[in-house]
């Protein structure tokens, strides 16, 4: 990053519609880690992944927290897809960490330089934690907020989540860009990781047809290494094991040409997630420190 903060953001990012491939990863960040951890593990995902991005993950409701996202990132080089987490348990807390983040994101300086944009989720429609009429509203009230910092706005979405709402039309036109779930280990259909394609196919293909050309990333998008009480397959034929795991990312890395030619110049996809401690099943890393598997995918094709 430049020793200096610049006057502008403009023509600060690289196009939207220049980015596909591997981008980086999900990064949980209910442990509130410190600057310090923050800094070493986001300058690992840059320079020994070539990540551009994380992708933010559960929340951390200390004072301060994304401020030190912010100089984590800045310093390792990297932007984010920032968070206002809901939670899983229907409470209001997203509230306030919503007006948090806009406030940092107003008024810390480089906040505007490192956040590529601010989703609302996870999976706020399959949760059912607002209706689609209320949730496109909150979309269209954050973009406004946020209009003059230049950032974007989301929502971290499963595909089913829209279907399930009829559509949910009116969230999909209030999006700047399209953040998927792509976890197709939970299809009917799925077997292994290796043989997920038409499952991931078959999504991009309905975001295809209702997203109006808008630009897809793969933001919550992984395999599970092992199944758990909240990790369990609706197909008897579906593996859960290191292998599967690595072959599902193996199999995205070998369709990189098909990912590029999606519309909005291509689908960016993250790793979900950066480490087994931030979720038993799905890391990268293991417990131990040490990758579970083999991981150099193509940041282009």
């Amino acid at each position: 990053m430049p020793s200096m903060i610049p006057d502008t953001i403009d023509n600060w990012w690289c196009p939207m519609d220049s980015e596909y491939a591997f981008l980086g990863f999900s990064y949980e960040v209910t442990a509130c880690q410190s600057l310090n951890q923050l800094k070493a593990e986001f300058a690992d995902v840059r320079n020994n992944f070539s990540g551009r991005y994380v992708r933010l993950y559960g929340a951390c409701d200390n004072p301060g927290f994304y401020d030190d996202v912010v100089d984590a990132a800045w310093e390792a080089g990297i932007g984010v897809h920032a968070l206002i987490w809901f939670g899983f348990d229907g409470g209001d807390e997203w509230q306030t960490r919503r007006d948090s983040l806009i406030s940092t994101l107003t008024s810390n300086p480089k906040a505007k330089f490192i956040t590529r944009g601010v989703q609302f989720g996870s999976e706020p429609l399959f949760d059912n934690v607002l209706s689609h009429g209320e949730l496109a509203s909150q979309v269209l009230s954050a973009k406004a907020q946020l209009g003059g910092v230049s950032v974007p706005v989301t929502v971290s979405e499963l595909a089913f989540g829209y279907q399930e709402r009829g559509g949910a039309q009116d969230v999909l036109d209030a999006i700047d860009f399209i953040n998927i779930h792509m976890l197709p280990f939970f299809s009917t259909g799925a077997t292994s990781g290796g043989a997920a394609w038409s499952q991931v196919q078959t999504d991009v293909n309905w975001f295809i047809q209702h997203g109006n050309g808008k630009k897809m990333y793969f933001d919550e998008n992984g395999w599970p290494s092992v199944t758990s009480p909240g990790v369990q397959p609706n197909s008897a034929l579906a593996v859960a094991s290191v292998p599967s795991e690595s072959a599902y990312y193996t199999m995205l890395d070998n369709h990189c040409e098909d990912l590029k030619n999606a519309p909005g110049g291509g689908i960016g996809w993250f790793a979900h997630i950066y480490s087994e401690s931030q979720e038993p099943g799905y890391g990268i890393y293991a417990s131990n420190g040490q990758l579970k598997f083999d991981f150099k995918p193509r940041t282009s094709c």
